[in-house]
């Protein structure tokens, strides 16, 4: 429309310019044939006059049309979807656009840019128009469609859309003046197959909602990610081109726009939930427009670690008024967990302050799901202010997922004529839909020291489940899985010693073909998994148990004596074999004990004794117990001195000690065959010094922990005396464990203590540097690959290092941090891995050799020492072409391929790259090749024209440029030159 009063106006004003230009002439025409007079010149002034004011006038109106366009944008966003067909790199996107339906300047005229290098495009032009209808008073969204093919994989794509020009007025925008700052929303997305099939979340809530002043605003965008997603929000600032914020941005609560809280509280407050994406604004304080944006992330944890997929910009308006009105208020169900296969219903209520009608409504991804959604029916308000609805979901399979489902809902006030605007109240409720729990049928111990399992099929989600996990702990945990404790608990001793297949019924446990260890009663939960990324697993199975017999020894203490460096002592205790038949292993039993370092394994393996009657032994033969984990085995032989069995193996109690600001954390761990959290016996206990008055060197019980429900863990606070750890004292600590192999014929509770270990509050010395650190496998990378096939992809890198020989840095050294780059020694580097006990480190499932490594030492505080020097390890790239090929349709030697898997001696490694290009003997160039996505680096030139033409047999020039993957940035690139004869 401005378009066409543009037109008019610009005629009107070529009409002046005319009438300027041939005015004086014509009048001087005429004063040739008349006299002139005085009312002839008066009439000209005027009708200048005229024209120059109408053209003025003209002007402004121009001037408020184009004002007028900028008046229509209230919100937007811009959502993504994989589709299936598109390899994994075409998207559906979603643009959207909430406008003023008071301005007749249509939405769409702006640019969008998908990030990738490709042309943006006019959204209006190249977009599909799906839907545009009125949402609200004076409110139109506007979905315009797109389909778009990102060039590669494993890149962040920032999709973003700008028109021109914002509200004018906007009170935190540029001072009000707001009207020539663009519109600005953007999306980004992360394409990486690694990662599996994602689509950005969907904001089910349109930004419709106005506000009062003092009345509290609320606002949820309702975002559901179909692929079960965790997500997370975050206020930003809105922006007016990428990376450009708008100018002179305040926040709705600044302290210019006045205002107190909805009850009188100052300052006013403005936040948003990072977890529900609740948007509280309590209270504006001022009449206007605001505009604000906040950014939905989208998050998937895969192999431990957490990756950002998308995030989500939505930019909105919020218009305040000045009413008397209060808003509704919601009142919704306590949080809740549902077993799939339940119908959940509710009923949710809303009441109004101001007695004014109300209406409820239901978003959320139940109500999206294709198989059962759920459904909300508003029942009404009869009886004002109290409005009713139900909420009604019939679960099932499909619906089990870890993460809970979102069901927001949405009460709007109905107020009076003149009364001010509807105002609304969000509340969140959080349903998790939880899958059965699997029965166990039976467990029985065969005389193989095997235990085998059987279940009931897992029938009900046997189509969505894909696994089932087997847990196993010594003795028995009692426990009823509640409305949401799903899985296995926590604390409760359980191991996952398998995952198999969902449709598999039984089970054969061996322990890893080592036999289950004597006298122990074992005992088994199952738990059903629900695949990634929605994930999930089940209520945990009932427990079945079955015992192995102690037809061996049965090892039940290894408890520390005395913590020395070099001259600590053991006490290790045994029983005889019980169960054995004296028939078949004839008495009288002997016994030998062997002694190896760390928590289980054979490093150092010795035997520290004679063969002995007796089933006990102290070992005193001058090992660290201060800072060295000690394992022990018990050899049986038979009256004829015949080797019979060997026992399980038991390490001592490791006690560690994580230090802050007046707190000692302890934390302790043993390898033993028996359990160490029973709940018969569930407190362990915790002894200290610096507390008798007279003795402040002996240790003495200071407090016990119930490790059932709060793990191997304490943390010294100086409660006990009530006394803070004061940053000058040396705290010294050891710990009593209790355990049990819930057997009646062994003794219990196994009470076995741990090394005395000393710390500090609030140390902050970083310990000393690591020495000796090598890559231990460094052989040549032509050697390694000399006899690996060209398929070869899992390499290994093998880091070993030094313990410090000084021993107060022996002490102070708990773990080490290894870091890694993959650019060079100059780095940059990340963290590989934390927290590494012991002096060795296997890189493993590597892509390539090519890394550098640098590790740092990390105290019993959390500090961490300097980084060591860097040590790199590198590529050995080959890339090699034929010298000839034959394409003439027999079937053998038809293209030109780099040499692969059918030249083992030549085949290409470490290859990123390849651009081949070929001339003929007249330097023109005849065929081009650029590998890329759906490209690879073998070539494959089967003699034609990149026109189609089949080039004459002959002799051609070419070059490749290669890029290869190596660390030193000056081998990256290389030329390769040749020449290609083509034979017909």
């Amino acid at each position: 429309m401005y378009r066409q009063c543009f037109a008019l106006i610009w005629e009107e004003y070529t009409s002046i310019l005319v009438l300027r230009t041939f005015l004086p002439k014509i009048l001087l025409y005429k004063q040739k044939k008349a006299k002139p007079t005085s009312e002839s010149s008066e009439h000209r002034s005027q009708m200048t006059r005229k024209l120059a004011s109408t053209f003025m006038i003209l002007v402004l109106w121009l001037g408020h049309a184009y004002e007028s366009q900028a008046t229509h944008i209230r919100a937007g966003e811009i959502t993504a979807r994989r589709i299936q067909n598109g390899q994994g790199l075409t998207y559906e996107i979603t643009i959207i656009g909430y406008t003023d339906t008071g301005s007749t300047v249509p939405f769409a005229n702006g640019t969008l840019d998908f990030g990738d290098g490709s042309d943006p495009i006019t959204l209006s032009e190249e977009a599909r128009l799906v839907e545009q209808r009125l949402i609200a008073d004076e409110v139109r969204i506007n979905k315009y469609v797109i389909e778009h093919t990102f060039r590669s994989p494993g890149l962040y794509y920032t999709i973003s859309y700008r028109e021109a020009n914002r509200n004018d007025g906007v009170v935190n925008i540029e001072n009000g003046n707001s009207v020539n700052t663009p519109f600005y929303i953007e999306t980004t997305i992360l394409i990486d197959p690694l990662l599996g099939i994602n689509n950005t979340p969907q904001l089910l809530v349109p930004p419709i909602d106005e506000g009062a002043v003092g009345a509290r605003f609320e606002h949820n965008p309702g975002a559901f990610d179909i692929d079960g997603d965790s997500i997370s929000f975050r206020l930003t600032i809105p922006k007016k081109d990428r990376d450009v914020f708008v100018d002179f941005y305040l926040d709705p609560n600044d302290p210019s726009f006045g205002g107190t809280q909805q009850n009188g509280n100052t300052p006013t407050l403005f936040s948003l939930n990072e977890l529900t994406g609740d948007m509280i604004w309590n209270a504006p304080g001022m009449e206007g427009e605001y505009n604000v944006a906040f950014v939905i992330e989208e998050w998937r944890q895969v192999g431990g670690l957490w990756f950002n997929l998308s995030s989500i910009t939505r930019d909105m308006q919020i218009i305040i008024s000045d009413s008397e009105n209060n808003p509704p208020e919601l009142l919704l169900p306590r949080d809740t967990c549902v077993e799939a296969g339940t119908l959940l219903e509710a009923i949710i209520r809303a009441d109004d302050p101001d007695g004014h009608n109300v209406f409820i409504e239901g978003f959320g991804g139940p109500f999206e799901q294709f198989s059962s959604p759920a459904t909300f029916t508003f029942v009404g308000d009869d009886q004002p202010p109290i409005a009713e609805g139900d909420f009604a979901w019939q679960t099932n399979c499909t619906h089990v997922r870890r993460a809970p489902y979102q069901v927001i809902f949405k009460a709007t006030d109905v107020p009076p004529p003149n009364v001010g605007p509807q105002l609304v109240d969000f509340q969140t409720w959080n349903v998790t839909v939880v899958a059965p729990a699997p029965v166990l049928n039976s467990a029985t111990a065969t005389p193989q020291r095997e235990i085998s399992l059987d279940w009931e099929p897992y029938s009900f989600c046997i189509s969505e489940a894909i696994s089932m996990q087997i847990w196993r702990r010594v003795g028995s945990f009692d426990f009823d899985p509640d409305n949401c404790l799903v899985g296995i608990p926590p604390n409760s001793g359980y191991e996952l010693i398998d995952v198999v297949d969902i449709s598999q019924t039984s089970y054969l446990d061996d322990n890893n073909g080592r036999g289950l260890d004597f006298g122990a009663n074992y005992c088994y939960r199952l738990v059903a998994i629900f695949p990634e990324p929605e994930g999930g697993v089940s209520y945990a199975s009932n427990e079945v148990c079955a015992l192995i017999d102690a037809d061996g020894p049965v090892i039940t203490n290894v408890s520390v004596l005395e913590t020395s460096e070099d001259a600590g002592e053991v006490l290790v205790r045994w029983t005889p074999p019980y169960d054995v038949d004296p028939l078949v292993v004839p008495p009288p039993y002997t016994y030998e004990v062997l002694r190896a370092d760390g928590f289980s394994g054979n490093a150092q393996l010795q035997s520290i004794s004679a063969r002995i009657s007796d089933t006990s032994i102290v070992d005193a033969g001058g090992i660290n117990t201060l800072s060295g984990i000690q394992n022990y085995r018990i050899i049986l032989y038979d009256g004829n001195d015949n080797v019979v069995d060997t026992s399980a193996v038991a390490s001592t109690v490791e006690l560690d000690a994580n230090t802050s600001v007046q707190s000692i954390t302890l934390n302790w761990f043993a390898q033993v065959p028996w359990s160490n959290i029973v709940q018969r016996y569930p407190y362990h206990y915790i002894y200290r010094d610096n507390i008798l008055p007279g003795n402040p060197e002996q240790l003495v019980l200071i407090d016990s922990v119930l490790v059932t429900v709060n793990g191997l863990r304490y943390e010294d606070r100086g409660q006990v005396n009530g006394e803070q750890l004061s940053v000058d004292n040396l705290y010294c600590y050891y710990v009593t464990t209790q355990g049990s192999y819930d057997n009646d014929t062994l003794p219990e509770p196994l009470m076995n203590d741990s090394q005395i270990l000393c710390a500090q509050p609030n140390d902050t010395v970083p310990p000393c540097e690591p020495l000796g650190f090598t890559i231990s496998n460094l052989r040549s990378c032509e050697e390694f690959l000399a006899s690996a096939p060209c398929s070869f992809n899992s390499y290994v890198n093998e880091l070993r290092w030094d313990f410090p020989t000084d021993p107060v840095c022996s002490e102070e050294v708990l773990t080490y941090n290894i870091y890694y780059s993959e650019e060079g020694e100059e780095g940059p580097y990340f963290l590989l891995a934390s927290n590494v006990a012991g002096n060795f480190y296997q890189d493993a499932n590597l892509a390539s050799f090519a890394r550098c490594y640098r590790i740092a030492a990390v105290d019993r505080s959390g500090n961490e020492s300097s980084l060591s020097e860097p040590i790199c390890r590198d590529n050995c790239p080959y890339y090699e072409l034929p010298n000839v090929f034959t394409p003439q349709q027999d079937e053998f030697n038809e293209v030109l391929r780099a040499f692969d898997n059918t030249n083992p001696e030549k085949c290409a490694r470490f290859v990123r790259s390849v651009q081949f290009r070929v001339y003929n003997r007249w330097g023109n160039l005849v065929y081009e090749y650029t590998s890329g996505p759906e490209r690879d680096i073998y070539i494959n030139w089967d003699g034609k024209t990149n026109d189609g033409n089949v080039v004459s047999s002959g002799v051609y020039f070419y070059i490749a440029d290669v890029t290869f993957d190596v660390l030193r940035e000056e081998d990256r690139t290389q030329q390769i030159k040749g020449w290609i004869h083509v034979l017909k």
